[in-house]
């Protein structure tokens, strides 16, 4: 980022960065196709780091590619959330965290996605994110799935520990779709709705999401940061409800 500049408040991007046929004309038509979506969006989710480690050169590669102001949100891998399900964890997660250094100051969020299985433990969600704290003091959203994560003693947990709960679409149970735990961080991860992973918001559903981001719906303080990622990839719709939410929220700040 420029020396002086304001970090952006509001991110909005997908989930990877892939350029859909049907918007490929709305951005850059040189360089990489990393460079030429972060030609009109300034945010993206890596959602690959869940599955495999990547090599550090490959993290430096990415952070090279995108303007000073652009942010990467890195998913933390399947190995610390889903196989050991957040025991046993202080190896694998210095690893990774080891792994994604390279994207230096261009490092967003560290995104805890949690199988819907797993239920809301004080003690064992408690000694991961005190140990997460320990080892990273940038921002962390949890995405859980279980209804047991929407409890008060859910919400006090992860505010003392400054993470904040994912508001998910479609959510897997009542109150995931609001925002949660901490509040300093908004984190919106839409999936598409009503077919997951594939359909498109209608424009309705845009001008409810701008709206509340725009007025700070959920928390007072208007200067919260928030971040928006649509991970419906799967027919393309992703990129296109990204573009046409930053430019709803262009027009409502």
């Amino acid at each position: 980022m420029t020396p002086g500049a304001e970090e952006p408040r509001i991110h909005i991007g997908t989930a990877g960065w892939n350029i859909p046929r049907a918007h490929r004309e709305r951005f850059a038509a040189g360089g990489s196709q990393l460079q030429r979506y972060a030609s009109r969006l300034d945010a993206a989710e890596i959602n690959t780091s869940f599955y495999r480690s990547h090599a550090r050169a490959i993290y430096e590669r990415w952070a090279a590619a995108v303007p000073g102001r652009f942010r990467f949100a890195v998913k933390v891998p399947k190995l610390i959330t889903h196989e050991r399900a957040l025991l046993r964890t202080r190896d694998p997660f210095a690893r990774f965290l080891d792994e994604i250094s390279p994207l230096g100051p261009k490092l967003g969020p560290l995104l805890v996605q949690l199988p819907p299985s797993h239920a809301f433990d004080v003690r064992r969600a408690g000694r991961f994110f005190d140990l997460a704290r320990q080892l990273h003091e940038g921002p962390i959203v949890c995405e859980p799935r279980h209804a047991t994560w929407t409890t008060t003693a859910a919400d006090r947990l992860l505010a003392a520990l400054r993470i904040a709960r994912v508001a998910a679409d479609p959510p897997r149970a009542p109150g995931l779709e609001r925002p949660g735990g901490w509040t300093g961080l908004r984190y919106y991860r839409w999936h598409g709705s009503p077919r997951p992973y594939f359909s498109p918001y209608s424009d309705t559903a845009l001008d409810a999401l701008a709206a509340a981001i725009a007025a700070g719906a959920e928390h007072p303080a208007s200067t919260t940061p928030a971040w928006v990622v649509f991970d419906n990839t799967g027919s393309g719709a992703a990129a296109g409800d990204a573009l046409a939410l930053r430019e709803r929220m262009r027009r409502s700040l």
